[in-house]
């Protein structure tokens, strides 16, 4: 494990990037409504959430079958032009016209759509680790505060408890994710996080993940998919979120407010939930990484909250 110290801290350090990032873009996304469901309390949430994410799973996959890799590619950057847009706006609208009612407002939103177009079209071109890192990471805060409103405690428990179990069923019997990442990484696509072994390392001239796990050579790089750190931040952004109310707000604990400390133990929750996770990770064959990382989350969650609030409900059925 020592060989790869580098690789895994810097790993860690663009989980807590990713998710510090969405911890602190979560209330302005939060004022202006955009929450990804209307009802953030309901259980149903989650069960809409994993049947859609099977369900592009599904579809990638068959284009894969089908040998349409270019099909593959354009759909998936596609897709994250879309998110990019979306992400993009709120932060854009706050740094050019903070003021709401600004009837200049609107421009932030092409100007939203420019950007985006043109990170795609870079991503499209020239996917290089170190770009496809950066995009990545800013999209995953994004959508990692988008979700993370989206879902109070009880519905993001479900969620990540149902993804945990998709995720090993995926990994580890059906093996179909494997297959996904392999697709993923021969088409340079930025749904992964890249973290190479040697600075000389090349994205663009990686094997088939498949092809050096049969072969038994040394990887170059780890990998991570974007889902390992949005789907463990969608708990850490409710724990602050969910939380947030005007009694809870007004304890202090070194003069940070009480959520934001539940929600930064989630967040180390996650940390050693990763630090186990890398442990299996380092002995070569593909890991399911959810059931890990949201069980590190969970646990953090859980306990933090009661050694804040001393309270065993756990915010589960705040309204």
């Amino acid at each position: 494990m020592r060989k790869e110290t580098v690789s895994i801290v810097a790993m860690a350090c663009t989980i807590v990037i990713s998710q510090s990032i969405a911890l602190f873009l979560a209330p302005f996304f939060f004022a202006m409504g955009a929450q990804a469901f209307p009802d953030p309390n309901s259980v149903v949430n989650p069960i809409i959430y994993i049947i859609l994410i099977i369900a592009f799973t599904a579809l990638i996959l068959g284009i894969v079958k089908m040998r349409k890799k270019n099909l593959v590619k354009y759909i998936v950057l596609g897709s994250f032009f879309l998110s990019m847009v979306i992400v993009f706006f709120v932060p854009l609208w706050l740094l050019l016209f903070p003021l709401p009612d600004d009837p200049r407002a609107n421009a932030s939103f092409v100007l939203s759509i420019v950007i985006s177009a043109l990170l795609t079209y870079a991503l499209f071109k020239k996917p290089e680790w170190y770009f496809v890192d950066a995009v990545g990471i800013s999209v995953a805060a994004g959508v990692t505060a988008i979700m993370g409103i989206s879902f109070s405690i009880l519905p993001a428990l479900l969620l990540l408890i149902g993804l945990a179990i998709y995720d090993a069923i995926s990994v580890y019997k059906t093996k179909h994710m494997v297959t996904l990442a392999d697709a993923v990484a021969g088409e340079r696509l930025p749904i992964l996080l890249v973290v190479p072994k040697k600075l000389d390392y090349k994205f663009q001239e990686q094997k088939g993940l498949k092809e050096q796990i049969a072969s038994g050579e040394e990887r170059e790089a780890m990998f991570m998919g974007l889902g390992d750190m949005i789907i463990p931040g969608v708990l850490v952004v409710s724990a602050l979120a969910s939380n947030a109310t005007d009694a809870k707000l007004g304890i202090l604990i070194l003069g940070i407010p009480a959520p934001l400390i539940v929600a930064i133990g989630t967040l180390i929750g996650g940390l050693i939930g990763f630090t186990v996770l890398m442990r299996f990770v380092v002995k070569g064959n593909p890991q399911a990484g959810l059931p890990l990382l949201n069980s590190g989350v969970i646990i953090g969650y859980l306990l933090t909250y009661y050694l804040v609030f001393r309270d065993l409900t756990f915010g589960i059925w705040q309204g």
